[in-house]
C-alpha cells in the first residue's frame, strides 16, 4: 500500500477519518469532484443526501479502478455539501458506510469538509474529490 493513515497522539480521533496519512508511492492521482451522476449522467438520488454521498463514493472508487487503485490508495478526500449543517451528518455518514459495504474498504483518510452555497447542477446536493497516491 501507498498510504499509511495514522492518528498521532495529540490530535482527537474522529470515527469517520484519520488526521494524517503517509504517502510513499509513485504516481499521484487527482480525481475530479464526483457528484451523484451515474455512468449516463443521470443524477442519482434527487433530493437525498445519503443517497448521493453513497454514488459520488462510488463514482470515486470507479476513478481509482480506473487508475489502478482503490480507496485503500487515498490521500485526502474534500467533500463539499450544499446547505450544510451539523444535523445532516447522520446522512452523510449512512452514504458513506453503504459505499464502504458496497466496495468492501473502510475509506477512512484525512477529510474536509466544506458547506457551499450551491453545486453546478441544482439537484445535487454533495460533491467529493479525492487525492491518491498508487505504487
Amino acid at each position: 500500500m501507498a498510504i499509511t493513515l495514522i492518528n498521532p497522539s495529540g490530535l482527537p480521533e474522529i470515527g469517520a477519518y484519520r488526521q494524517v496519512s503517509i504517502a510513499t508511492g509513485s504516481r499521484l492521482v487527482f480525481i475530479a469532484g464526483q457528484v451523484a451522476w451515474d455512468a449516463d449522467g443521470v443524477t442519482v438520488g434527487e433530493g437525498d443526501l445519503a443517497a448521493q454521498v453513497e454514488r459520488c463514493y462510488l463514482n470515486i472508487g470507479a476513478a481509482l479502478a480506473g487508475a489502478g487503485g482503490s480507496f485503500d490508495d487515498v490521500a485526502k478526500l474534500t467533500v463539499y455539501v450544499v446547505d450544510w449543517s451539523p444535523d445532516k451528518m447522520s446522512l452523510l455518514l449512512e452514504g458513506m458506510a453503504r459505499a464502504a459495504a458496497t466496495l468492501g474498504v473502510t475509506p477512512v483518510p484525512p477529510a474536509t469538509l466544506i458547506g457551499v452555497a450551491a453545486l453546478d447542477v441544482p439537484e445535487h446536493l454533495v460533491e467529493v474529490e479525492a487525492t491518491a497516491v498508487i505504487d
